[in-house]
């Protein structure tokens, strides 16, 4: 070989690379939002499932994922992903309740006594009536219902141990009908502030209290400006994983199965992760200084059986579904 044969071939080799770099880039670059903050499980499960999909599609598909809300308000997000500026968002079935209201059904009060209910509603005919209300919108779940947790209440000023205690409390709730009629039922008083603002609120005490699952609590470090927890479990909640239709269908039906066959790995791996924490952020939050106060629910279904609080609700959600719900939770009202 030449002199001149060998500077030509070294001088080849970074061209080749150059031009080859776009076929290197993702065919396919997709946005994923989440109101959580990054350490929150649904956002490290979600980043696994993201890395697998990149993965089995050999690099074609590149899915970014935007946590604690920062591309807007759970509100915000929701027009998004149904305009399609959003290809994917994890979104609580209470806010999702605001677009398609029977998703809020499974957020009736005090309905799912354990975790066993839960699933065998939300992965049954319920959860199935509900994906079905879903789809007939412009957006879908793409996978199996996540879990945001049994709900339970916070306060800055005054220990919640029976229906009694929440007599003219402000508490924060988000914008969410099924949790507002709720309080109101229990005369307390809601206030529907959106996540990204809850914080300041709490802070500056425009509301002296709010309920999240232990998780939102820890991980958004609420116990900042909370100091008493009741353990109510007065609503189950969980995060659908929802995705633009038109986005969506623009993707080969190869890629579609990845991402939804993923997606649905990491639910289960989200499920077993929460159910772990949940065992150990009570003893947790008692270290941070919080006050964990243990309450009779039967005290609280009381308070709403006395109340036209479950008739108003399976009027609006109508026969049906509430039969499906009452065939897990029992009788109702």
């Amino acid at each position: 070989m030449t002199r001149r044969q060998i500077l030509t071939g070294a001088l080849a080799l970074p061209l080749f690379s150059i031009a080859h770099r776009p076929a290197r880039a993702a065919e396919f670059e997709l946005k994923y939002a989440t109101g959580q903050d990054p350490a929150h499980p649904v956002n490290v499960r979600a980043k696994q499932a993201h890395d697998r999909i990149r993965e089995a599609t050999s690099g074609r598909v590149d899915i970014k994922i935007f946590p604690a809300n920062q591309l807007g308000s759970d509100t915000d997000l929701l027009s998004q992903v149904r305009n399609g500026s959003v290809d994917f968002l994890n979104l609580s079935s209470l806010i999702l309740a605001t677009f398609v209201p029977i998703s809020g059904i499974s957020s009736v009060g005090f309905a799912f006594k354990s975790y066993d209910d839960v699933w065998k509603a939300m992965d049954g005919d319920l959860g199935k009536l509900i994906r079905a209300e879903i789809a007939k919108t412009s957006i879908f779940t793409v996978s199996k219902i996540w879990d945001n947790g049994f709900r339970h209440i916070t306060s800055s000023n005054r220990e919640i141990k029976s229906a009694a205690d929440l007599k003219g409390f402000k508490i924060r709730v988000p914008p969410a009908p099924p949790l507002t009629s709720l309080f109101k039922a229990l005369e307390a008083a809601p206030s529907p502030i959106n996540f990204n603002e809850v914080y300041t609120a709490l802070q500056t005490k425009v509301v002296e209290g709010q309920e999240n699952p232990l998780a939102i609590i820890s991980t958004a470090r609420l116990y900042e400006v909370q100091k008493n927890c009741s353990l109510t479990g007065h609503v189950w909640d969980g995060y659908w994983v929802l995705g633009n239709k038109r986005s969506f269908q623009r993707l080969p039906v190869d890629v579609q199965q990845i991402i939804q066959r993923e997606l649905d790995k990491s639910a289960s791996d989200q499920r077993a992760d929460l159910a772990r924490l949940n065992s150990t952020l009570t003893t947790d939050l008692k270290a941070k200084g919080v006050n964990i106060i243990d309450v009779r629910q039967d005290d609280f279904r009381n308070k709403l059986r006395s109340t036209a609080f479950y008739t108003e609700w399976k009027a609006k959600y109508g026969a049906t579904a509430w039969d499906l719900l009452e065939k897990v939770s029992g009788k109702l009202g």
